[in-house]
């Protein structure tokens, strides 16, 4: 039986900042636009958290059963090292689904009823990332699917439940913060490379190379930033969140430098913190404005 600690470790709550931020940004943005609505900000932000801890353990499970976590370098996980069973493991992560269906059923009653067909989507994606026959993570393209829920779907959803619009503001805002958390992945993926190569995982960091994805994660650290100022031509407010810029500085240097293996898990640490306080920063410029 995997211990209280091991269990919360294997939800990984190191990555929870990706759910946190999207949803800030987009109740930044309903506040911006006079539309806030606190109870389903805090829905949205429980589906949010919910499907993230439900895709963390969808993950354990998917990986361990393929055999594709035998020899991790990052985090532990509950099935490939053994700590917890698969069916375990399978039961936590559809206990996390079921959270986020139950808020999200709520969440389009207080909003539209079609948002249930867009749950039942960002669901599938959740599980099909590394599970089911034909997993998207295994083929490169986790890093597209991450930016569309992450970013677009997550921030311009959590506006629209409490606005009822798709305002151009959610949209251009969602764009630095789905970046931001595209590079989470990436630097995840880049540590990996070695042993995902050896599976037959396929990921962007594996097809890229060494050297190309750590510059892919460098410019996915500026780009964000420089979308931010964009935003603060016509909302100035905005331009608060470039007070996070610094915290790129490190794990920029870090990854440039060559740092590979255990070193990669700081830099995902940094990069997780830097996407919530640029989330935390944004949020709130959008909310001055």
């Amino acid at each position: 039986m995997a211990t209280p600690a091991q269990w919360l470790a294997g939800a990984r709550p190191r990555t929870l900042p990706a759910a946190l931020a999207p949803v800030l940004v987009g109740t930044g943005a309903a506040v911006a636009l006079d539309g806030f609505r606190p109870g389903p900000a805090v829905l949205a932000l429980l589906v949010a958290l919910a499907l993230q801890v439900a895709v963390n353990y969808a993950n354990d499970y998917s990986d361990g059963t393929r055999g594709t976590d035998a020899d991790r370098v990052g985090p532990m996980r509950l099935v490939g090292s053994g700590a917890a069973s698969p069916r375990q493991v399978l039961g936590a992560a559809l206990l996390a689904f079921a959270v986020a269906g139950v808020a999200g059923l709520a969440l389009a009653a207080l909003s539209s009823w079609w948002l249930v067909a867009v749950g039942a989507v960002c669901m599938a994606a959740a599980w099909t990332y590394t599970g089911g026959p034909l997993p998207y993570g295994y083929r490169a393209l986790g890093e597209v699917f991450v930016f569309v829920f992450f970013g677009p779907v997550a921030v311009v959803g959590t506006t629209f439940v409490q606005t009822g619009t798709l305002p151009g503001l959610a949209f251009a805002v969602s764009v630095p913060i789905g970046l931001l958390i595209v590079a989470i992945l990436v630097v995840n993926n880049l540590r990996d490379i070695a042993g995902d190569e050896q599976v037959g995982k396929r990921t962007l960091a594996v097809l890229l190379g060494d050297r190309a994805t750590r510059l892919a994660f460098a410019a996915l650290l500026v780009v964000p930033f420089l979308g931010i100022a964009a935003v603060g031509v016509t909302r100035p407010w905005a331009l608060l969140a470039l007070a996070a810029a610094p915290l790129a500085l490190s794990p920029i240097r870090t990854v440039l430098a060559g740092a590979r293996g255990p070193a990669l898990i700081a830099v995902l640490q940094a990069t997780g913190l830097l996407t919530l306080v640029t989330g935390v920063l944004l949020a709130a410029g959008l909310a001055l404005s």
